[in-house]
C-alpha cells in the first residue's frame, strides 16, 4: 500500500500535465483554426460569387485614405466573446451546407446584397466596435444630422441604413436633374396629342422627348371587392359592392424615369414649396408648380432608369406630377380612384386574376413547381412578381397586357390611388345600390396602394388586393426634419400611373 501511494502521486501529476499539455494544444489548434477560417482568403474559398469580394475591394473598408483594410470577419461577425464563437459556428456550418447541397450559381446574389438582407449578416456591435466616435472630426452637417437621427432611433435603425455600400461597393445615386440622356437625339415636342374622340392615343409632353401610350377605358359597371370564398381574401376586400364608372383613359403602364425626369428637370430648383412656387421674387405665379429637392439616396436602387417605373416618390410627390403634366398637355391628369384602378385592372373579369389560375396554386408556386410541377407559365406571361422577378422592377414590355391593353396592372410595382384608405371602406359602398364613380372617404391619414409589386407573392398580386401607404415606416431612414415632402427612403416598390379625365366639350365617345 506504501508503494502504491508515490504511484498514485505521480499519476496524478501525469494526468495534470497530460491534461494540461492536452487543453493547451487544443486551444492552439483551436486559435490556429480560428484565425486561419477568419481569414479573408478563407472567406473566399467557401463564399463562391465572386463579384462580393470584387465589390469590397472596391469599397472604402479596403481602398481608403488611412491604408487600413477592414476583413471579412469585422463585419459579418460580433466583434468578441461567446456571441463570435456561437456566429461563427452557425454561420460556417450554413455556408458549408450551401456550397455542397446548392446550387449557388442560381442563387441572386444581387437580391441577397440589399438592406433587408444584409443587415441579417452584418453585426452593428461590430460597425460600433471600430466607428466608437459617430461624430469625428470634418463630419459633414449632412452625417451630423444622420447621426443624431441614428441616436434617437436606437434600436430602430441599423447602421447599413445609411452605409449599405461602404463594406461592399454599389454604384453612387445619380440625381435626378434631367430628362434621360436618350431623349437629347430625339425630336422635342411642340405641343401636347390632340384628342377629339375616345380612343386610345400617344400624349406628347411640351418641350421634351417624352411621349407615353394612354388607353381609352369605357365606362361600365363592376362588382367591386373579392368574393368571401376568394383563397388569401382578406377583411377589407368587402363586402362587394356594384360601382358604375364613366369612361376614362389610363396610363398603358406605370410612369416611367423618363417621364418622371421631364418634372424634376423642369420643377425641381430649390424644391419649393407649394405656396412658395406660386409666388417667387414677390411675383404671384398662378400656374407656379413646385417640384422635388433631391432624393436622399439612390432613388433607382441602381437598376436603371428610362422605361423602368419610377419609384420611391411620395405620394404628394406623384400628385405634384399629375398636376404639372395636366399644365403641360392642357388635359386633366391625375391619379386613379380605388374603384377605377379595380376596373382597368379586371379588365371585365370578375375572378382573382384577369388571367386564368388559381390563387391557391399560383401562391404556393415556388415550392410546388419543384415538387409537383405546377405550371407558371401563364401567370410569368402577364406579371413581374417575386417568383420571377429576380428582386427588381422591369420595363413594362416585358408583359403581355390585361384585356383592356394595360401592362402591368398586378405586379411589377404597387400603384397610388387617389383616394383615403379606410378598412372598411366598402361597407359604405354596399348600403346605397349601384354607387356612381365613388372616391372613397372624404379624409384619412393613409392612402390606397393597389397592384403588387416585383416583391409580391401571388397571393398579393389578386386583382382585389388592398394595401396602403406606411409615412412613418417608409421615412424611417430620413433624418432630415422634417421628413421630405417628396422621397420615401425605405420603400422602393411603388409607383403610379395616371389617369386622364374626359372634360373636354365636343368629344365624342
Amino acid at each position: 500500500m506504501k508503494l502504491l501511494a508515490p504511484l498514485r502521486k505521480l499519476w496524478l501529476k501525469f494526468s495534470f500535465l497530460l491534461a494540461f499539455t492536452i487543453g493547451v494544444v487544443t486551444f492552439i489548434l483551436a486559435k490556429t483554426s480560428f484565425d486561419y477560417t477568419s481569414t479573408n482568403s478563407f472567406c473566399e474559398s467557401c463564399h463562391v460569387h465572386p463579384q462580393a469580394t470584387i465589390s469590397w475591394k472596391q469599397g472604402a473598408h479596403f481602398d481608403n485614405k488611412s491604408g487600413v483594410t477592414v476583413g471579412c470577419v469585422q463585419c459579418h461577425l460580433p466583434p468578441s466573446g461567446v456571441d463570435y464563437v456561437w456566429a461563427k459556428i452557425t454561420t460556417g456550418t450554413r455556408d458549408v451546407y450551401g456550397v455542397l447541397f446548392k446550387d449557388t450559381a442560381k442563387i441572386n446574389w444581387e437580391e441577397k446584397s440589399k438592406r433587408e438582407h444584409a443587415v441579417q449578416h452584418v453585426y452593428e456591435a461590430s460597425c460600433k466596435n471600430c466607428h466608437q466616435n459617430l461624430f469625428p472630426r470634418g463630419l459633414a452637417k449632412k452625417g451630423q444630422d444622420a447621426h443624431l437621427h441614428y441616436e434617437r432611433k436606437t434600436g430602430e435603425l441599423h447602421c447599413l441604413n445609411c452605409h449599405l455600400e461602404t463594406g461592399h461597393y454599389h454604384p453612387k445615386a445619380k440625381e435626378v436633374t434631367e430628362a434621360s440622356a436618350t431623349n437629347k437625339t430625339r425630336v422635342i415636342y411642340s405641343e401636347a396629342a390632340r384628342v377629339d374622340s375616345f380612343i386610345n392615343f400617344t400624349e406628347t409632353i411640351p418641350n421634351t422627348a417624352v411621349s407615353f401610350a394612354m388607353i381609352a377605358i369605357p365606362a361600365g359597371k363592376f362588382t367591386l371587392g373579392s368574393a368571401p370564398t376568394e383563397p388569401y381574401r382578406q377583411d377589407d376586400e368587402g363586402p362587394q359592392s356594384q360601382v358604375r364608372l364613366n369612361a376614362f383613359w389610363m396610363g398603358k403602364a406605370e410612369v416611367s424615369w423618363e417621364e418622371y425626369e421631364a418634372y424634376y428637370a423642369e420643377t425641381h430648383g430649390e424644391g419649393r414649396t407649394e405656396d412658395q412656387a406660386k409666388k417667387m421674387n414677390g411675383v404671384s405665379q398662378v400656374d407656379g408648380i413646385t417640384g422635388p429637392t433631391p432624393a436622399y439616396g439612390n432613388p433607382d436602387q441602381g437598376w436603371g432608369r428610362g422605361q423602368r417605373p419610377a419609384i420611391t416618390m411620395t405620394h404628394y410627390a406623384a400628385q405634384k406630377y399629375c398636376e404639372w403634366l395636366s399644365r403641360k398637355t392642357g388635359k386633366k391628369y391625375r391619379l386613379p380612384t380605388e374603384a377605377e384602378w379595380e376596373y382597368a385592372a379586371r379588365g371585365g373579369k370578375s375572378s382573382a386574376y384577369f388571367f386564368e389560375g388559381s390563387p391557391e396554386d399560383y401562391a404556393r408556386d415556388r415550392l410546388r413547381n419543384r415538387l409537383f410541377g405546377i405550371d407558371t407559365s401563364l401567370i410569368n406571361r402577364y406579371v413581374k412578381y417575386a417568383a420571377n422577378s429576380l428582386s427588381k422592377t422591369h420595363p413594362p414590355t416585358t408583359v403581355q397586357s390585361n384585356p383592356f391593353g394595360l401592362l402591368n396592372m398586378p405586379g411589377n410595382v404597387r400603384e397610388f390611388c387617389l383616394d383615403w384608405y379606410a378598412p372598411n371602406a366598402y361597407m359604405n359602398y354596399a348600403s346605397t345600390g349601384v354607387i356612381a364613380n365613388p372616391t372613397g372617404p372624404a379624409e384619412g391619414t393613409e392612402r390606397v396602394i393597389r397592384g403588387g409589386s416585383y416583391k409580391s407573392e401571388a397571393a398579393q398580386i389578386r386583382v382585389a388586393d388592398r394595401d396602403h401607404t406606411r409615412l412613418e415606416a417608409w421615412q424611417m431612414t430620413d433624418p432630415q426634419i422634417p421628413k421630405s415632402l417628396w422621397w420615401y427612403s425605405d420603400c422602393a416598390d411603388v409607383g403610379f400611373r395616371v389617369v386622364c379625365e374626359i372634360e373636354r366639350d365636343g368629344l365624342v365617345e
